[in-house]
């Protein structure tokens, strides 16, 4: 036993890509390194924001969408069908707008979730629970995966946009008309560079 304990105390420690002993480490720099490494608790305070501003995103949006809904509990009885058209056109853009907003809730979520599972510690719960959501939704292993989730999510806020700026957007000559198939033909190549290099990354 007194063998093993002699080689384990000669046996080299890898720190920040040197080799030392462990005999050599000081008791401050030992406490300079536990400190350092629970410096990484700094995040939660990113966490707890990036989820609180979800939350409320998730509140904005639920309350515009009661709005809307009442604001359309009387399309039904106008009969005048340029008024009806103009109403439309207002909810469509409203609905469109609530759609951006529960997308940004979602990046924000993902967001914090993911940042705590890369820096603090895996969330047992949601993997004891056996959820298909946990897989999709937490299976962070890398910054690049969390990158990438956001990319996606970012990309979809980003078409919403478009679409909803493309509503209001009057087609009267030529150049409008290029201008606005050129941006439709730029979102659907954004779509499909991000679906290949989705599949390239699985791959």
């Amino acid at each position: 036993m007194k063998l093993v304990n002699q080689s384990m105390s000669a046996f080299p420690v890898v720190i920040g890509g040197n080799m030392k002993k462990s005999e050599d480490r000081s008791a401050l720099e030992a406490g300079f390194e536990i400190g350092l490494w629970n410096s990484r608790w700094a995040v939660l305070v990113a966490v707890v924001s990036s989820v609180a501003a979800a939350l409320l995103m998730f509140y904005i949006a639920t309350v515009d969408t009661v709005y809307t809904v009442q604001h359309l509990l009387s399309y039904s009885g106008i009969e005048d069908y340029a008024d009806r058209g103009e109403i439309r056109a207002e909810a469509v853009a409203q609905v469109v707008e609530i759609i951006d907003i529960f997308l940004l809730a979602i990046v924000l979520l993902i967001f914090g979730l993911g940042l705590y599972e890369l820096y603090i510690s895996k969330i047992d719960h949601a993997y004891e629970a056996d959820d298909e959501a946990s897989g999709h939704l937490l299976s962070i292993n890398s910054l690049d995966d969390l990158k990438s989730r956001l990319g996606k999510v970012i990309m979809m806020i980003l078409i919403v946009k478009f679409f909803e700026l493309a509503i209001g957007m009057e087609v009267d000559d030529t150049m409008a008309l290029l201008m606005f198939g050129a941006g439709v033909l730029m979102s659907a190549v954004a779509l499909v560079l991000t679906e290949m290099a989705s599949r390239g990354s699985k791959g």
